[in-house]
């Protein structure tokens, strides 16, 4: 089968929940975690980040093969493994770089997410608040926060906040699993 590579970059809260849950996702071919969407000029640190000051938002970028799973697909398990209805919260993480947000690479991409969001609101109880924007620059997180999940599994937010995530992936969305 030919490969049709095409590239998401999706920011859900903290990235190594993002980045776990996409690891286990059928046709997703490379996860790097990074930063997106501020408004400081040069490549931010994670320090920096942290401080919300800079206005990027922790994002993942999927590349993954678009014979075996569609954007749309990315985008639906995407929006069911975090909560797309907290304005830059994710749990006990507060701040914009927490946003939820769809950076896209394309127009036909900016539509997809548009139409899935519209199709998606009716499963949740407050409104969906996930940003669509144009990506602007993604920056490679530091090496440290690559691959963190599956090099940390035993510490607690890996256990108490990543865990529950990838629970929830593997319940409602088993068929698109490796």
């Amino acid at each position: 089968m030919s490969k049709n590579i095409q590239i998401a970059t999706l920011g859900g809260g903290c990235f190594w929940c993002t980045e776990a849950v996409f690891q286990e996702v059928k046709g997703v071919v490379k996860v790097v975690s990074g930063y997106a969407g501020g408004n400081v000029p040069g490549k931010p640190t994670y320090r920096e980040i942290c401080s919300g000051l800079t206005g990027h938002a922790e994002v993942i970028q999927i590349t993954f093969d678009a014979n075996s799973i569609s954007f749309e697909d990315i985008l639906v398990i995407f929006m069911t493994t975090h909560n797309p209805t907290t304005l830059n919260q994710q749990g006990a993480d507060k701040g914009t770089q927490y946003r939820s947000v769809i950076f896209y690479h394309t127009e036909t991409q900016k539509v997809i997410a548009e139409e899935v969001l519209k199709q998606l609101q009716g499963y949740f109880d407050a409104k969906i608040v996930t940003e669509i924007s144009a990506l602007p620059i993604f920056y490679e997180a530091e090496s440290e926060y690559q691959n963190y999940y599956k090099e940390n599994t035993q510490q607690g937010y890996c256990s108490f906040v990543i865990a529950p995530k990838l629970a929830t992936l593997r319940k409602l969305h088993a068929d698109k699993l490796k």
